[in-house]
C-alpha cells in the first residue's frame, strides 16, 4: 500500500482533488463575505466580479503551488493552504479598510472595473508574498 501511496500519479491527483476541494469551499466562504453573489454577477456579465473572483481562484491556487511545493505530508499541505487562505481573506479586509472613501463591493458589484482590477491583483500580489511565507 506503501508504494500505491507513494505513486507520484497519486500523490498528485490526490493533491489536484484536495485543492479543488478546498478552493470551492474558499469561494464559498468568500461568497458569504462579499455583498454581491459572485456566480450570479458573472452571469449577467459583470468584468469586475469576475476579475475579483478570478484573483481569488488564482490566490488561492498560488498558495497551494508553494504549500504543496514545501510540505511533504497531505495534513500539513492542507493546514499550511488553510493558513494561507485566512491571511488572503484578512488582506480581502484590510483593502476594505484602506478605502474609506467608498465600498469595495458596491464598487465591484457596480461594475466598476478599476476597482476590479486592483481586487485581482491584490489577491494575486498577497498570494505570492503568503506563498513565500508558507
Amino acid at each position: 500500500m506503501d508504494r500505491f501511496w507513494g505513486n507520484d500519479f497519486v500523490m498528485t491527483a490526490g493533491y489536484y482533488s484536495v485543492v479543488i476541494l478546498c478552493t470551492i469551499v474558499f469561494l464559498a466562504i468568500f461568497e458569504i463575505v462579499t455583498k454581491y453573489r459572485n456566480w450570479e454577477e458573472i452571469k449577467n456579465g459583470n468584468l469586475s466580479v469576475a476579475m475579483a473572483t478570478g484573483g481569488k481562484i488564482f490566490g488561492v491556487a498560488n498558495i497551494f503551488r508553494h504549500s504543496i511545493a514545501q510540505h511533504e505530508s497531505l495534513i500539513s499541505m492542507i493546514s499550511w493552504g488553510v493558513f494561507g487562505f485566512i491571511l488572503l481573506l484578512i488582506g480581502y479586509f484590510i483593502f476594505e479598510f484602506l478605502t474609506p472613501k467608498f465600498n469595495i463591493d458596491i464598487e465591484i458589484q457596480n461594475d466598476n472595473r478599476a476597482v476590479g482590477l486592483i481586487s485581482l491583483i491584490i489577491s494575486v500580489g498577497l498570494s505570492y508574498v503568503i506563498g513565500a511565507g508558507i
